[in-house]
Formats: C-alpha cells, sequence, structure tokens
C-alpha cells in the first residue's frame, strides 16, 4: 500500500470519529483505557519505573493511583487529537482557557520572536488554540519530530495545522527560523523542549524529577542567535477535556545564571512544578531515562 492510500485510508477512518460528541469519544476512551492498562499493559513496566524513580517519597498506593491516572488520560489525550479533525471555534473557546496572553502581546511589541517552550504535559496537540489570542502579524509555528511512517506524518501535520499554524521539522528548525526571522516574519515558536535528546547529542545533563536527565538546549541556541523572547506555557486539566493554559516569562533564577543554557534549565524547573502539582498528565510511557550519562562525564556532574 502506497503511503496516500494508506494516509487517505486512516483520515477516512478517523473523521467520523471526530464528528462524534466529546461524551462519545469520553466512553470510546474508557474502553482504550481498560484494553492499554488492564488487557495490553502497555508500557506498565516503564511508567512504573519512571514514576518510583520521579517519587521516592510516595507509597506504593500512591504511585498505583498516580498510574491509573496517567492511563486514563493518556487514552482521553488519545480520542482529544482525533477531535481535532473537527474541532469547532465554539468548543475550543468552552475547553481551553488562555491566561497571560495579554503580556505576551505587550511583549511583542518590540519585533522580536517569541519562544515558547512547553513539556509533552496535558493535551500538547491542543496547545496551538493559544496563538489564537496572539496579536496580528504574528506567524505562529512549532517544531516537531518527524514520523518514520510518511501517512503518519501527514496525519499528525493535518490535525497540527487545526489552528493555522505552519510546522518545521526539528531536522530543519535553525535554518528555517533564521531564514524566516531574516525576511522579517516576527515568529512565534512552540518548543516541546523535555524529549530526551537523540544519543548523538548528549553532552547537555542536569537534575529532573530526582533523576540525572539529558536535556537539549536547541531552542535557546536558537533564540540566541535571533534576540528572542523565552516563555513557558504552563497547563492545567481543570477538569475531562477541558484546559487551562498560561504563557509565563522565563527569568533564571539567579543561581543559574553561570551556566551555560539557563533559560532551558530554568523551564525544567517551572514544568518539575507543573508535574508535582498534577503528576498524572504528564507522559510518562516516554522511556526518557533509558539512556544513562557516560560514566567519564559524573566526574563534573551539574548541581543544576
Amino acid at each position: 500500500m502506497s503511503p496516500r492510500t494508506k494516509y487517505r485510508l486512516i483520515l477516512g477512518l478517523l473523521t467520523p470519529l471526530a464528528w462524534l460528541p466529546f461524551w462519545v469519544l469520553y466512553l470510546i476512551s474508557d474502553l482504550i483505557y481498560f484494553i492499554l492498562y488492564r488487557i495490553a499493559g502497555y508500557r506498565k513496566r516503564v511508567v512504573r519505573e519512571n514514576l518510583t524513580a520521579s517519587f521516592p517519597d510516595r507509597s506504593p498506593q500512591q504511585i498505583d493511583r498516580i498510574e491509573r491516572e496517567f492511563y486514563r488520560h493518556f487514552a482521553d489525550l488519545i480520542v482529544e487529537t482525533v477531535k481535532l479533525l473537527h474541532f469547532t471555534d465554539r468548543q475550543v473557546r468552552r475547553r481551553i482557557e488562555t491566561c497571560g496572553y495579554e503580556e505576551l502581546n505587550r511583549t511583542s511589541a518590540d519585533g522580536r520572536p517569541l519562544f515558547i517552550m512547553l513539556g509533552h504535559y496535558g493535551n500538547w496537540e491542543w496547545v496551538p488554540a493559544v496563538t489564537l489570542h496572539c496579536r496580528k502579524g504574528i506567524a505562529c509555528g512549532q517544531i516537531y519530530r518527524q514520523q518514520h511512517d510518511p501517512a503518519m506524518d501527514w496525519i499528525m501535520l493535518r490535525l497540527r495545522s487545526r489552528f493555522g499554524t505552519f510546522s518545521i521539522p526539528q531536522a530543519q528548525a535553525f535554518r528555517s527560523i533564521l531564514r524566516r526571522t531574516h525576511a522579517g516574519e516576527q515568529l512565534l515558536m512552540g518548543f516541546i523542549a523535555d524529549q530526551r535528546p537523540n544519543s548523538e547529542n548528549l553532552n547537555h545533563w542536569t537534575e529532573f524529577l530526582h533523576q540525572d536527565t539529558a536535556y537539549a538546549p536547541g531552542g535557546e541556541e536558537i533564540g540566541r542567535r535571533i534576540d528572542a523572547h523565552y516563555y513557558y506555557l504552563d497547563v492545567d486539566k481543570t477538569r475531562r477535556g477541558h484546559y487551562r493554559m498560561t504563557f509565563r516569562p522565563i527569568v533564571p533564577d539567579p543561581d543559574l545564571m553561570h551556566e551555560e543554557y539557563p533559560h532551558t534549565l530554568q523551564f525544567m524547573r517551572m514544568l518539575q512544578s507543573t508535574i508535582e502539582r498534577q503528576p498524572a498528565y504528564w507522559l510518562w510511557s516516554h522511556k526518557r531515562w533509558s539512556i544513562k550519562r557516560p560514566a567519564a562525564d559524573n566526574v563534573n556532574k551539574p548541581t543544576s
């Protein structure tokens, strides 16, 4: 089957689901939860290991509760992502509350780029909806990792275009952003900045959720070249299918100013606070810590 045929087939299967009301989609989500958690045990060992290492002070009963809540949220995330194929403006206004954009718009008046750092937290596929509150004249986009399957890559690009944002593959981010900026565009770019770096780029480490963690400073490296403002998008899940998304300036703590990438490290601190507040809504099934720091690098571990 050609990628184009596969794309049309998947889109044809998902589109009728997207037209279903949310209450029906959440019944489907309950079934997905039962299959993933109770029957298949999807990445259950990874989730349990990540939770146990990240919250060493939590009891086994507390870890169990967070684990179950994570799988319920993960199932919701699947159907909510499909809903992007038919997510009306009225539904967007009812389900996504955006805060702090007034300050963001005031900051953007100087014409400098705006870099928004966020994590795999809450519903990151609905995050582009916040750009609906940005003032006119700002080009809004996001950096993404391409799928290995071309058909699935096209599907995800279709979903992520719901709010009029453009998507730049991670490998092209540096050149594409610099080219657009030098052409006179003012950009607002979203970076999901909590992903594990590629295995050949494990050069920067810090402590995150009580674990030695590699981080990717690419957003900050690009931002320095174009004098960007940095913001963190803090997410609350207020109830099922409802989110509050708040822009917060990233202002590094004084003890981070000697670090090479203080804004990225401050972002990680802010994200950790968000996760500790509502731990079930981060992507615990990701193998975030599967690669360890080389032994030679442990001699000079950072304190940040």
